[in-house]
Parts: structure tokens; C-alpha cells; sequence
């Protein structure tokens, strides 16, 4: 047995696709499902074990749309105190991309929605690399560190591609 709290698809304060009216719906709303799995990573650090972020399905009269959950193994919480913090911090998820060093994956301020970036590793990608230490290993804001620590350790394969940019740079 396990229970799933709903996060929703996005930041709470922030626009995001709308099922029956955002062209290109379906595509993304999953992206910005899989940003919102991120930046919640990124602002807390991965799941513990007994817990899992987990993509839902919302059936709906206009068709099915995702949201992200956190689905948390019964009893887990009274055996492992790391998985009550965990539940405990994000179940009221985030107010806005921002508190995670995230840019809006898509942006919907022109009549069409706008990405810059089609795919999680590019978005991750970018936040590792708008959060990296200066040269002399400091951070500019310390919050940075939080956020870049947890991403590279969650997504290994965006921390090697921000590596890899930042050397292609200095060279």
C-alpha cells in the first residue's frame, strides 16, 4: 500500500499548458511535468527510498493531462524520519521556477508557446550551468549550491554536458 499526494504539473504561481487549448498540449505538458520533477530535485535534494516522484494520469472530459505525484510507501514516514522531511517539504511543492534556478520551460507570452530547450537534460543542463561556482569554486548566491549539488547528483548525464560546455569555453 502507498499513498500519492498530487504536486500538480508546474509551480503553483507560474502559467503552464492548458488541456483543449495550448497547441502542442500533450507534449508540453510532459515536459514541463518532467522540469517540475527537477526543479523540485534541485530544490530538495531526491527522493529517499520508500518515496518516489511519479508521474500521474488526470482523465478529464478534454483528455488526460499529467501531473507529478509523490508516492509514498505505507509506513514509511514512521520508519524512516528522512522520508516524513522529504513528504513534508515538498508537498506544497513550489511557488514559481525561479525558486529552484529554473527558467520557465515553456514560455506563453507570444500568441504561440515558445521552448528553448525540447528536453529535460538540455533544461538541467542550463540550470547546472546559470548555478556553477565561479572559477574560484565560490557560488555568487549561496543557495546555488543547494541546487547545483542536487541536480548533478540526479541527472549525471546534464553535470558531465555542463562540464563539458564550460570547457569547450575556456578553451
Amino acid at each position: 500500500m502507498s499513498e500519492t499526494i498530487d504536486l500538480g504539473g508546474a509551480p503553483a504561481n507560474e502559467e503552464c499548458a492548458q488541456l483543449g487549448h495550448t497547441p502542442g498540449f500533450e507534449r508540453l505538458n510532459r515536459l514541463e511535468v518532467a522540469a517540475y520533477r527537477a526543479a523540485l530535485i534541485a530544490r530538495f535534494g531526491a527522493p529517499p527510498a520508500g518515496c518516489a516522484l511519479v508521474n500521474l494520469t488526470n482523465r478529464h472530459d478534454f483528455g488526460v493531462y499529467y501531473t507529478l505525484g509523490l508516492k509514498v510507501d505505507a509506513g514509511a514516514t514512521r520508519r524512516d524520519p528522512a522520508v516524513a522531511a522529504f513528504a513534508e517539504a515538498v508537498q506544497d511543492g513550489l511557488g514559481s521556477w525561479i525558486e529552484a534556478g529554473f527558467a520557465a520551460p515553456v514560455r506563453y507570452d507570444d500568441a504561440a508557446p515558445r521552448v528553448d530547450r525540447a528536453s529535460i537534460d538540455d533544461i538541467v543542463t542550463g540550470v547546472l550551468l546559470a548555478t556553477r561556482p565561479n572559477p574560484n569554486g565560490r557560488f555568487v548566491i549561496p543557495d546555488f549550491e543547494i541546487l547545483h549539488r542536487n541536480l548533478s547528483a540526479a541527472y549525471p548525464r546534464s553535470a558531465e554536458a555542463a562540464k563539458t560546455i564550460l570547457q569547450e569555453i575556456s578553451a
